[in-house]
């Protein structure tokens, strides 16, 4: 009986130790609801594919977070690969995505691919939830031609084995479930060369509402010839989808804790960063955004600033107008490559659409920027965001690629013409929508100084090199417009047709500008 007794008042205690640790231990909510999967669900994709960096280099499972500190913004990307699903029954074209699943939050998706010289050929829908919320939104279309916004073909940032093909990314705002779908394009190869066919021999009906526009691509000069929906010359597509179609959603994290004055320096910012003192001769280092200057200061800039010759002849300089730095907008500089790259000078301008769409308010544009940064870096394996300046719908100017501002810095944003240009994205996506008249101000007042700043002539023309691209080949010398839309040297809708028709007013704005 003793013993009965001593066992049962050895068992009541073990379970009285095993019950504290149990609520003692934290709760951990199932991998499928938290923002980054369990470590054997991120080996779910497989190898990288050889001589390509896995999706995210930074943590051994599909989330990228990098540590916190006193003026990090957190953020991170959760890469998901697609399973097949059930081909249409009209045409029998595959088809891939995910079905409903809660996640983690995010504020940007996108599609990417293994090899970035393969297209997708077809439709990429998303469906999102609200976050908090049981609303979903209704089907939304991700542009899918987005290899014209990329390096030049040559260039190392291409050949880096890191990049990726992708689809523009679309800004849904701040949510937690998501399902995508990819249906691969039904159309046969008659209607491919047919179309290809028409648009080589220079035959293109003029867009709707595009009267007094010029849409020369590069004034007496005809295009090379065109490769349907984008993608360097000699690019296969077949009926299929791109191998290793992954989604990508991307989380912008908080805004920056820290906020300066207008043109100053928190007393809270940590030490300046190399992409503050590439503006040190424009503002002080740790600055969140470089301020308006008029257009007798701007002339008065050094030589070197405005890249001019000592004694040259007086420079037509558009007044600089106010430019949120990237420590403005909360940029991670622990995601970009090392260093800068430059190119000789700016002789134009290529004026694109981010096409990520129109739901953002303007006290959103830094989280968009942030999360288009961390797109083009940790998802299609660029250097640094590919644009060099944004402009959200409140005329607001943010820098892009690091570098400086007044630098001619060489981005990755026209496909063959990145050299010696600079690229500026207006947030949104204009080919059904309007831009807002700030925008279009801000572009026209963006481009007079920076232009300026080169001897450029918003209303005139220049030569440049073809590195290679869909519409002329490499090593051309193509006349363009030195405020050009990305259509002119690259077959695309970019920067869709309700924007490049307000080109032709931006020109005159940014003469106007300069004082000429």
């Amino acid at each position: 009986m003793s013993k009965i007794e001593g066992m049962r008042r050895f068992l009541a205690s073990s379970i009285g130790v095993t019950c504290a640790a149990a609520l003692a231990l934290p709760l951990v909510l199932p991998a499928e609801a938290t923002a980054g999967p369990s470590p054997a669900r991120s080996g779910a994709a497989g190898p990288a594919p050889a001589g390509r960096a896995p999706a995210d280099v930074d943590a051994p499972a599909d989330v990228d977070a990098p540590a916190a500190t006193a003026a990090a913004v957190p953020g991170g990307t959760r890469s998901l690969p697609l399973v097949p699903l059930a081909a249409d029954r009209a045409t029998g074209a595959p088809a891939q995505g995910l079905p409903r699943r809660d996640v983690g939050h995010f504020s940007l998706v996108g599609v990417v691919w293994d090899d970035p010289d393969s297209e997708l050929r077809g439709r990429v829908q998303v469906r999102t939830r609200a976050a908090g919320t049981p609303h979903w939104s209704g089907w939304q279309d991700v542009e899918t031609h987005n290899g014209d916004h990329a390096a030049d073909p040559d260039a190392p940032e291409r050949a880096s084995g890191h990049v990726r093909g992708s689809t523009a990314p679309l800004w849904v705002g701040d949510s937690d479930g998501v399902e995508v779908r990819v249906q691969a394009e039904a159309q046969t190869e008659t209607e491919t060369e047919a179309g290809a066919g028409a648009q080589a021999e220079g035959v293109e009906a003029p867009a709707e509402g595009t009267e007094g526009e010029s849409h020369e691509h590069g004034g007496a000069h005809e295009p090379d010839g065109v490769h349907e929906h984008g993608g360097g010359p000699g690019v296969a597509g077949d009926a299929g989808l791109p191998r290793g179609l992954r989604l990508e959603l991307v989380d912008p994290g908080e805004e920056p804790r820290t906020v300066a004055p207008r043109g100053g320096r928190s007393a809270a910012a940590p030490a300046p960063e190399a992409a503050d003192e590439a503006n040190a001769g424009l503002v002080a280092p740790g600055a969140t955004e470089i301020p308006a200057q008029t257009r007798e200061e701007a002339e008065r800039e050094p030589a070197a600033v405005r890249g001019g010759a000592p004694g040259a002849a007086k420079p037509y300089v558009g007044p600089r107008p106010r430019i949120v730095t990237r420590r403005g907008w909360g940029a991670d500089e622990k995601l970009r490559g090392r260093g800068f790259r430059y190119t000789k000078k700016v002789k134009a301008a290529f004026v694109h659409h981010s096409a990520s769409g129109n739901k953002y308010r303007c006290s959103q544009a830094p989280s968009l920027i942030r999360s288009i940064y961390r797109y083009h870096v940790k998802s299609s394996g660029w250097r640094d965001i590919g644009y060099n300046f944004l402009v959200d719908k409140c005329g607001n100017i943010y820098e892009g690629r690091a570098g400086g501002v007044a630098r001619a810095v060489l981005g990755a944003h026209t496909a063959g013409f990145n050299s010696n240009t600079t690229g500026i994205a207006v947030l949104g996506s204009f080919g059904t929508s309007k831009p807002s008249a700030a925008a279009v101000r801000a572009v026209a007042r963006l481009t007079a100084w920076k232009l300026g700043l080169y001897g450029a002539d918003p209303r005139g023309k220049t030569y440049l090199k073809s590195g290679g691209g869909n519409l002329y080949r490499k090593g051309r010398n193509v006349r363009l417009n030195v405020i050009s839309g990305h259509r002119d040297g690259f077959a695309t809708e970019c920067p869709g047709r309700r924007l490049y028709t307000k080109l032709s007013t931006a020109r005159a704005t940014s003469a106007r500008y300069q004082g000429r």
